[in-house]
């Protein structure tokens, strides 16, 4: 019997693991892909291997905090691991139908703290700290968006701007007895050092997922004492490694077309803040979603280049006389930048369509209900069936 849970257990882990990959490689790889820097086939294979770096260094914080803390170690029974994971893998799966990166992290902290809720032994102190997490990295992710755009991104653009040529990036010179890269047609040394940038930035995110995420795949089976922590990271990488290269290719085409047709010097800026916001976070073993971070960067993003034709003081009176829109992310950037509140309108009033409120709204609701019912399917299961 126990042989049979266990294997039930490990099965259910890879279930998770397996949706985690379909929805955190399209928040990691989606710009990237997006914009034509990676094919979905490359960014699943950097996605599995940057995913267990993250696990194995920094994502054990994580499989503590989720594994032992939240609800004490003695709650984690064999057939309750099962329950747990279970209700994180439906709940996943769920809004992986739909195309949307729902927040694994929120998911997982839903199943585990309704096993809490309904046994008695959830650690209250501890949800609070992660539920501070939770509003904190939104509002920093839109704030570091919001003050890059208005007051650095014009500049950025101007001088470093990132543009693709048409054709490859690098091809070999065949005619010696040895080939030799060389730039594409089209293709100058500032475009290779970008995209190299890109990829390097990508990559990094991918670290902080696996960080993040590879704990809500195995920290109930850490926390049973079913799997040593080594083990645990090896397969939730695999598990995740999976779904990127199977079902996240969905997710990778909403993150990097419906929600945003990013600049490459766009995606560089919201991956690197939602990066670093996720990865201080686990490194603290707070349990956060990428998605949280990167969506409102964006949306800070624009927010901020809209602004800049007003001054900060006659935004504070109400002065603005344009829509502030998220849209203007795109805009063209004039050849001698004007300070913030000096810009002429013209420059963010017609810009290319940046940003899809209605893909940000199915986000965002996803956001509630993936752990909502988590949550809920998991505390009337353990209250209904309190021996499991």
């Amino acid at each position: 019997m126990v042989a049979i849970l266990l294997a039930v257990a490990l099965v259910a882990a890879v279930f998770v693991g397996f949706n985690i990959g379909g929805s955190s490689t399209g928040v990691a790889w989606g710009p990237p892909v997006g914009a034509g820097v990676v094919g979905k086939t490359g960014a699943a294979g950097l996605m599995t291997v940057f995913v267990f770096l993250g696990g194995w260094t920094v994502g054990r914080n994580v499989i503590d905090t989720l594994g032992g803390d939240l609800v004490p170690q003695s709650a984690f029974s064999a057939e309750a691991s099962v329950v747990v994971l279970g209700f994180i893998g439906l709940g996943m799966l769920f809004a992986n139908l739909y195309g949307v990166p729902v927040s694994t992290s929120m998911t997982a902290v839903g199943a585990i703290a309704g096993l809490g809720l309904a046994t008695g032994q959830l650690n209250y102190a501890v949800v609070g700290s992660i539920m501070v997490w939770w509003v904190i990295a939104p509002v920093v992710g839109f704030w570091f968006g919001a003050v890059i755009g208005r007051y650095l991104y014009p500049h950025l653009d101007d001088r470093f701007a990132l543009e693709q040529s048409d054709g490859p990036l690098i091809v070999l010179d065949h005619s010696g007895a040895v080939p030799i890269p060389e730039l594409g047609p089209g293709t100058t040394p500032k475009e290779v050092l970008s995209t190299s940038l890109v990829l390097l930035i990508a990559c990094y995110m991918a670290f902080s997922a696996g960080a993040s995420n590879v704990a809500n795949a195995v920290a109930p089976l850490v926390g049973g004492g079913l799997v040593g922590p080594d083990r645990a990271v090896a397969l939730g990488t695999a598990a995740i490694g999976l779904g990127a290269f199977t079902i996240a290719r969905r997710t990778m085409e909403s993150v990097g077309n419906d929600l945003t047709d990013l600049p490459l010097l766009a995606a560089m800026i919201v991956m690197i803040v939602a990066a670093s916001i996720t990865t201080v976070a686990s490194s603290l073993g707070i349990p956060l979603s990428l998605a949280l971070a990167t969506v409102m960067c964006i949306v800070g993003l624009g927010w901020g280049r809209a602004t800049r034709p007003i001054s900060a003081g006659g935004m504070l009176k109400g002065e603005l006389q344009t829509e502030v829109s998220v849209d203007a992310i795109t805009a063209e950037t004039p050849s001698d930048v004007p300070s913030a509140g000096e810009e002429d309108p013209e420059y963010v009033q017609d810009a290319t369509e940046l940003f899809d409120r209605s893909a940000v709204v199915r986000f965002v609701a996803f956001w509630i209900i993936g752990p909502s019912v988590a949550t809920g399917m998991s505390y009337v299961t353990f209250l209904v069936l309190p021996r499991v």
